[in-house]
């Protein structure tokens, strides 16, 4: 689950990190009025109007914006409020924003220049440890950064027997050349950071930037996190802060039928009860020369109902030309599929584009007899490769 910038940054306040303070607003008069609360509350008198949306790159698609006054803010919020934002990170239609954050300007002068610091934390499958990843190159696009210049990309994996050390903490404020209050303001900052990161069963958290102010203070001015789905049993404060409007509407939909749906970008839809079956679904409908247009794993209770949601769920999207179901009867037993299949199809009406279904497992045969006795556009086959080589035919007819 990915959360916006203002509620991860709710987030790291409430396990003790210095965070850009805002308000978020979905208007531009609520938008004057937060901007004159954070005024009383920080004194600031400058503000960054930043689009909240699931994207990273705002900046350059005109989606941060600095107001010297109220008049700025209004006009700024008003612009930026109901636009379609196109960042790096998303599609060429963009995305409608719908609200933004009102934030303090943290770039004030004082005794020394801002400086601005990259810091993410996630797991690092390779060595089973959660890694902190660190760069003196904040503010700027971190994958550039690394492929130009890696050095410059530090990391510090931490042992999960012991967590986040002390020592960890001075050896990445030295690493990133801080000194004095600025480095102690640090080693107590990425230690919260990392207790953000465990309380909340985070799977990242990234800050970018990570600022020192002009008076040497370490601030979270930006924040990303994404929360693990499986852990929001035990996060009922983040449970129910998802903005279902930043989703794909039909994965949305499928979530709501409790199925395992993505949508992808090809032709040729896919239902397979489990996930390892389902990419290798994926494979051979790339081999068979289409491209899968989604991942939808039934799981093990194929039943007629869930088969049939399925079905509309893959029939939303128009570029789907073809569907493979590929189901492995063991739990299940496939002659019960076949019937659920029939059952679906005869509910939905005509389907129409072609059916190609593969039932492998207990009563395959009988489950092939019920496909061709029902009368329907249904291709059965058996083996992975008549699915592949049907796909093939559908595609090319």
């Amino acid at each position: 689950m990915n959360l916006h910038e203002y509620q991860a940054k709710d987030v790291l306040k409430k396990h003790g990190v210095a965070i850009q303070e805002g308000i978020m607003v979905e208007n531009a008069d609520d938008a004057v009025a937060a901007a004159k609360k954070l005024t009383e509350q920080t004194g600031t008198s400058w503000h960054i109007i930043k689009a909240q949306i699931h994207a990273g790159g705002r900046g350059k698609g005109g989606g941060v914006k600095l107001a010297k006054n109220l008049d700025e803010v209004k006009e700024r919020a008003s612009a930026i409020i109901g636009m379609m934002l196109i960042t790096p990170q998303t599609s060429a239609e963009g995305k409608l924003v719908r609200k933004v954050l009102v934030a303090q300007d943290m770039y004030y002068p004082g005794e020394s220049e801002p400086k601005e610091y990259y810091v993410s934390i996630l797991l690092d499958r390779n060595t089973k440890r959660n890694v902190i990843i660190y760069s003196t190159e904040g503010g700027m696009d971190i994958e550039h950064v690394a492929e130009v210049t890696p050095h410059l990309v530090h990391k510090e994996w931490i042992d999960p027997l012991v967590g986040f050390q002390a020592f960890q903490a001075r050896k990445i404020g030295f690493n990133l050349g801080l000194s004095g209050n600025a480095f102690k303001d640090f080693t107590k900052f990425i230690s919260n950071v990392y207790n953000a990161y465990i309380g909340a069963d985070a799977t990242l958290i990234e800050i970018n930037p990570c600022l020192k102010t002009s008076d040497n203070k370490i601030i979270a001015v930006d924040g990303k996190m994404s929360i693990d789905d499986n852990s929001l049993f035990r996060q009922p404060d983040l449970a129910g802060i998802e903005d279902k409007l930043e989703q794909d509407p039909i994965e949305v939909e499928a979530h709501s039928y409790d199925l395992n749906y993505v949508k992808l970008d090809g032709n040729v839809g896919c239902m397979v009860n489990g996930a390892g079956l389902a990419m290798a679904t994926m494979d051979i409908i790339k081999l068979s020369g289409g491209e899968p247009a989604n991942f939808l794993d039934v799981g093990g209770t194929a039943n007629a109902e869930r088969v049939e949601k399925g079905f509309r769920i893959i029939l939303k999207d128009p570029k789907v030309k073809a569907i493979l179901v590929n189901i492995f009867g063991g739990i299940v037993r496939c002659d019960r599929v076949a019937q659920g299949i029939v059952d679906a199809y005869k509910s939905i009406g005509e389907i129409p584009v072609p059916i190609i279904v593969r039932l492998q497992g207990t009563n395959a045969e009988e489950a092939k007899k019920i496909i061709v006795d029902s009368g329907l556009k249904v291709h059965s086959v058996i083996l992975l490769k008549e699915a592949a080589d049907k796909v093939k035919e559908v595609l090319s007819a």
